[in-house]
Formats: C-alpha cells, structure tokens, sequence
C-alpha cells in the first residue's frame, strides 16, 4: 500500500529532472545503495520547502551522493550556500559530477569529514538544518547544531520513523532505532523548539527553533 501511494504521489507530482533521474540510476549501478537516496518524492517536497524557506544558509549533515543537496539548493536565496558534510571521500566524484550537471557546484560547500567533529568547526548560523546521517547520533547533532540555527530556523531529520521501528518492543530494538526513539522524544519535550513528524517515505521531523 505504502510503495502504491507513492508511485501515485510521483505520478501526479511535477516530474523528476533528468539530472536527478541520472543520479538515481547512477547511485544504484555505483553504490547498490539507492534507497538511501532521498528520490523523487522527497525530493520534491525538499525544494519546495526550501523555496518556501528561501533560506541564505543550509546545513546537510549526510550528503550521500548528493541529491538532496541538489534540491535544497533549489530553494536558496541569492548568494546562498550550502555546507554539506559526508563521512565518505569514495563517494566524491560522483557526488562533484551531480552538482555539475544540476549546475549547483559554486553553491554548495562538500565537506568530507566526520559530522560530530566538523560541526563545531562551522561559523554560520543557518536558517535550516538537514540531518540524514548515523542515525545512532542524531541526537548528537541535535545538540551541535540548535545553537547555530537562526531563531525562527529550522532542522529536518530524516529516518525518524524507520521503517515503523520505532513501535517495535523494547526487546526488538537496535541500535538506531534506540536513539531515533530517543531522538524524537528530546525533541518533543525541547521548549526551544516546535516540531511535527510528517510521515512521508521514512518520516521526518520538522523541527522549528522559537
């Protein structure tokens, strides 16, 4: 049911661009990984959002091999950037080559290095935040980065519900799925912060810093 209404939510939603339908099938034949990326769906509601934002500064903590980068840097306003971080230098070639063809390369900064020790390094304050890195430290980012979101900023996390995990028993529960749970719960009770967990694909929360 679910896969059914997404194809239904892509098939009359405005089309995917070819860059990021060259992107898809190159993250598959590459990396076997495709379901990491954010796709079509997201994708859309990603640019979107950052239309509506218009945001100067973006953070993206896991660029994977960049799509998401690629629409939320859509939706900059001008002499915006973006800087995102990936823990993977193996993946840069084919991350480089999608900015260029998407034609984004010159606004967006591709910081290879591990999130937890990058983030204190960084000295903008950011009108949006997007996390879709280890999910077993989403609540580690979280605490590096709420300080660096503007007032009236946002964050996105991704993952948050994964794969419906999070209703599992506490006997069933990895690693990840203890700290998304533990995630959203400090959210939730953060008087910093509102938020609302929009179930599309694998849920995110969207978190809005008072």
């Amino acid at each position: 049911m679910k896969d059914s209404l997404e194809k239904y939510i892509e098939e009359n939603s405005a089309p995917q661009e070819e860059t990021l339908a060259w992107l898809e099938r190159e993250t598959n034949l590459r990396t076997g990984r495709g379901r990491m990326l954010s796709g079509p769906v997201q994708g859309s509601f990603l640019e979107l959002l950052s239309s509506l934002l218009a945001p100067k500064y973006v953070l993206e903590i896991g660029a994977f091999t960049g799509y998401s980068a690629i629409v939320l840097a859509r939706g900059l306003s001008e002499g915006g950037m973006i800087d995102s971080i990936e823990k993977n230098d193996e993946l840069e070639p084919l991350i480089r080559e999608a900015f260029s063809r998407a034609g984004v390369g010159e606004r967006i900064n591709l910081i290879f290095g591990d999130a937890i020790e990058v983030i204190p390094s960084l000295q903008r304050s950011y009108d949006l935040v997007y996390i879709d890195g280890n999910k077993r430290e989403y609540g580690l980012y979280y605490d590096l980065v709420i300080e660096k979101v503007v007032p009236g900023g946002y964050i996105l996390a991704d993952n948050v519900l994964w794969d419906a995990k999070v209703l599992d028993c506490k006997s069933a529960r990895d690693a990840q799925t203890s700290e998304i749970i533990r995630f959203n719960s400090k959210v939730s009770a953060d008087p910093r912060v509102k938020n609302f967990i929009l179930p599309i694909r694998d849920g995110i929360n969207i978190i809005k810093k008072l």
